[in-house]
């Protein structure tokens, strides 16, 4: 379910934020990248599959996003198909500089690791 046209506005806008994951009674915060594409939202592990928040993400798909003053609790669902895939390099494009950084989470090694982030209710 996509989240409200605030919240996606106010996730196109800012730069950085935490994502927290879960592994039993551990909770770990993690500052990430978020792409908004149309009314959906992307995130992706920039050092790919070994990158500790998204092991937990896919292993634990509820995830909690920490935005400024708002926690948003979400789903994480793998998105790695082409044109999901697609979307999210394009709301990294459309947000974030040209640079290593940019590159990094264009890179192809890590384009499988794309999830999507969708409304828990």
């Amino acid at each position: 379910m996509p989240l409200p046209t605030e919240l996606l506005e106010l996730l196109a806008d800012t730069q950085e934020v935490l994502i927290e994951t879960r592994s039993g009674e551990d909770v770990t915060r993690t500052v990430i990248w978020v792409g908004v594409s149309g009314d959906m939202v992307y995130v992706r592990s920039v050092r790919g599959e070994s990158g500790r928040w998204y092991q937990r993400a896919v292993a634990n798909d509820d995830v909690t996003l920490i935005v400024g003053e708002f926690r948003l609790e979400l789903r994480a669902i793998p998105a790695n198909d082409p044109a999901s895939i697609e979307a999210a390099s394009e709301g990294f494009r459309r947000k974030y500089p040209k640079g290593g950084s940019l590159d990094a989470m264009l890179h192809s090694e890590v384009m499988g690791t794309t999830l999507r982030l969708e409304s828990r209710s």
